[in-house]
């Protein structure tokens, strides 16, 4: 039985450009998202992106994407596609994690 607690789960597929390999990005992505109960993993890409999974309710993720515009310091956030939206996660997410 679905709850209302996961009635508004949704997910958001994002890829990050900019300076945000070696600069602390995917430790600060997994500090944010458990501060705002996010869900998903983060993780580098060979062409220098960050490529990030999150699932959550809308509102914490419009809260989580504000917080990755600025990202950690000294990190330069140059632009942030959403490149999948999904109204309900095929799969849910158990934790945040960092993929190596």
């Amino acid at each position: 039985m679905v709850t209302d607690k996961y009635m508004n789960l949704k997910e958001m597929k994002l890829m990050i450009s900019g300076r945000v390999q070696g600069v602390g990005f995917r430790h600060y992505t997994r500090t944010n998202a458990g501060e705002l109960g996010i869900k998903g993993w983060v993780r580098n890409l060979d062409n220098g992106d960050v490529e990030a999974l999150l699932q959550g309710p809308e509102e914490k993720l419009n809260l989580m994407l504000e917080k990755l515009k600025s990202g950690p310091m000294p990190a330069r956030v140059d632009n942030i596609d959403i490149v999948e939206e999904k109204e309900s996660p095929e799969k849910e997410e158990k934790t945040f994690r960092v993929v190596h």
